[in-house]
């Protein structure tokens, strides 16, 4: 078992925030083989929600992390699908997750787990992301929407904010040429995203998405933003430096909390990609092999960063009273194969994966579906994407029969007919 890095195991390492005693006194550290996916004591861990919520914060994991690895871990499988991670229990008694989540072990009574997500096409990125994002695959000459573009169609601001922010730009290099499910789709540019470049010297660039999927020489100028609420957001100078190390020195941590600033201003949804390329750099694509990441990067890197951002995200929503009021959802493309490959990683596997949810009129500490023994195929409650978007769509008070107007004025509905939210997440 490959042993974790001490700065990336131990929070306490890396700013305030639970430190491993923490995590310790959160529930024993004994490997727990199963998990809870319906319990009646599990609702007890979740405070009243609300009805509808008013935001909505979406994470897209670019590059589809590895759920064995992660959030769904299989300790009592052969080492060849166990992978290097051990499990860790959490707050929620019977819900345990990869031990390279401390953090996210002490915040499971506000988080919920999907464990059955699973998707049908092919295992490429470009299909789980417009499935992800938009709920449908584009086709017949139709790209569909993003969430956040729905939202901005159908409950517009009046003052000066935009209504949906893409941090800190659309997802670049993937592989192919298809659309990556972030544009407005047949709803037209008028229901863009405003897309900032957001680096970790906090220089923001902004500019409306691009048709383009080469992000490169999307960002060259800084034209003025009208608002000054919105300007303020992304001036993180004045933050506690307490605060900038709780969420992480990392261009994620940074956007996860200029997205709870931009909520706090009104924005009412920030779609944050962790990555935008997934080449040559740390990300959840570990095949195990360059140009691709490794076990290792993940350890050091990938879960340490989102684990600190993710929960400080969570925490600061709490602060500033908009936890209540704001879905934060977390997930990635597809999931990755049960058996670890050739060179050390593991593969795309649409299969079966998991996704996180948080706030609004989410229930927290329960897990939703279940996965076989190996993690392949889903083995209770199997959970599509168009189900999700539903979830969210939904949580945020858009009825779901609600119809927009599709190329040619003809009337396309928010999801597919039939398609309902997941109920157990509230």
């Amino acid at each position: 078992m490959i042993e974790m890095n001490p700065l990336a195991a131990d929070p306490s390492r890396r700013g305030p925030g639970p430190t491993r005693r923490d995590v310790l006194r959160a529930g024993s550290l004994s490997i727990l083989g199963t998990s809870l996916t319906r319990s009646p004591h599990l609702a007890s861990f979740a405070p009243p929600r609300r009805a509808r919520a008013g935001a909505c914060i979406m994470i897209v994991l670019t590059g589809g992390p590895s759920h064995i690895d992660a959030w769904d871990p299989k300790p009592n499988a052969p080492a060849e699908i166990r992978g290097p991670f051990g499990p860790i229990a959490t707050k929620v008694p019977g819900i345990s997750i990869s031990q390279a989540f401390p953090y996210l072990s002490t915040w499971m009574d506000r988080v919920s787990l999907v464990r059955s997500i699973h998707h049908r096409t092919i295992a490429i990125h470009e299909t789980g992301l417009q499935l992800m994002q938009t709920g449908r695959l584009d086709g017949d000459g139709i790209e569909h929407p993003h969430l956040g573009c729905v939202v901005s169609r159908l409950k517009p601001i009046r003052d000066q904010a935009p209504v949906h922010v893409l941090l800190p730009g659309p997802i670049g290099e993937i592989g192919g040429i298809a659309s990556r499910g972030q544009s407005s789709g047949y709803l037209g540019d008028e229901f863009a995203p405003l897309s900032p470049l957001v680096d970790p010297a906090d220089e923001v660039v902004f500019s409306q998405e691009s048709k383009s999927h080469h992000v490169s020489n999307q960002f060259s100028h800084k034209p003025r933003i009208a608002d000054p609420g919105t300007r303020r957001a992304f001036d993180l100078s004045r933050e506690k430096p307490e605060k900038l190390d709780r969420f992480g020195a990392t261009r994620f941590g940074r956007n996860c909390l200029i997205a709870s600033r931009l909520i706090e201003r009104g924005v009412r949804f920030v779609t944050i990609n962790m990555y935008t390329n997934i080449f040559d750099q740390p990300s959840w694509d570990i095949h195990g092999s360059a140009p691709f990441s490794s076990f290792d990067a993940m350890r050091d890197e990938v879960c340490p960063s989102f684990d600190a951002a993710y929960t400080a995200l969570l925490e600061d929503l709490t602060e500033r009273g908009l936890f209540e009021e704001t879905v934060v959802a977390a997930f990635g493309e597809f999931g990755r194969s049960p058996r670890i490959n050739r060179s050390g990683g593991r593969d795309h596997h649409p299969g079966c994966w998991t996704g996180l949810f948080a706030g609004g009129p989410i229930a927290g500490g329960r897990v939703i579906g279940e996965s076989d023994a190996i993690g392949e195929s889903p083995k209770d409650r199997p959970v599509e994407p168009a189900e999700i978007a539903a979830t969210i769509l939904h949580a945020i008070g858009i009825p779901l029969s609600t119809e927009l107007e599709g190329p040619g004025n003809q009337p396309i509905a928010v999801v597919d007919r039939g398609v309902e939210p997941i109920s157990e997440l509230f």
